[in-house]
């Protein structure tokens, strides 16, 4: 089992499958380039995964107010889809991603209650068409870049992906 620590969260892995924080100090581009938390390997997909934890135990009400204000009003979207496509690059120059030829899904999770289910999916759907899922209307893309993505909540995150359950620790 790993567990992979981001703030007051954690996202346990069950054996056999490989998960690393990828934004951390050895990333060592972090000046000029974003890096999603945890890159995740699957045997069929890898998974990148963003956290956001409004809900921290010593966040503040203001900071956790403007935070989901910002997120339901799109302001958020630019550094989400930078995350997800830095990575990307990353990994593609580094030629990680020709090696595993695995579709990657971009997964956000923000960890709040505040969050209901069409508010999930209305961000959701931004990410798809900003990242972008389906590639140019011309069809000359070969390749995705993104097999899928979705925003979660911690309630959504652990019926969807209850392979990897997400808990809070005490901070």
């Amino acid at each position: 089992m790993t567990i992979l620590h981001e703030r007051s969260l954690k996202l346990i892995l069950p054996d056999g499958v490989k998960g690393r924080k990828f934004d951390d100090s050895d990333h060592g581009i972090s000046h000029c380039m974003k890096a999603v938390d945890f890159i995740v390997e699957e045997p069929h997909r890898i998974l990148f995964i963003e956290l956001k934890d409004p809900d921290h135990p010593r966040a503040k009400p203001k900071d956790r107010k403007r935070f989901l204000e910002e997120f339901l009003t799109g302001k958020k979207d630019d550094d989400l889809i930078r995350k997800y496509r830095d990575s990307f690059i990353y990994l593609w120059a580094e030629g990680t991603i020709d090696k595993l030829d695995k579709p990657i899904f971009y997964y956000v999770l923000i960890a709040t209650s505040h969050l209901d289910e069409a508010m999930l999916l209305a961000r959701t759907d931004v990410l798809k068409r900003n990242l972008p899922l389906e590639g140019p209307p011309s069809g000359s893309w070969k390749r995705k870049i993104v097999g899928g993505c979705a925003v979660f909540n911690l309630e959504t995150w652990n019926q969807h992906m209850s392979q990897y359950p997400a808990k809070r620790t005490t901070p």
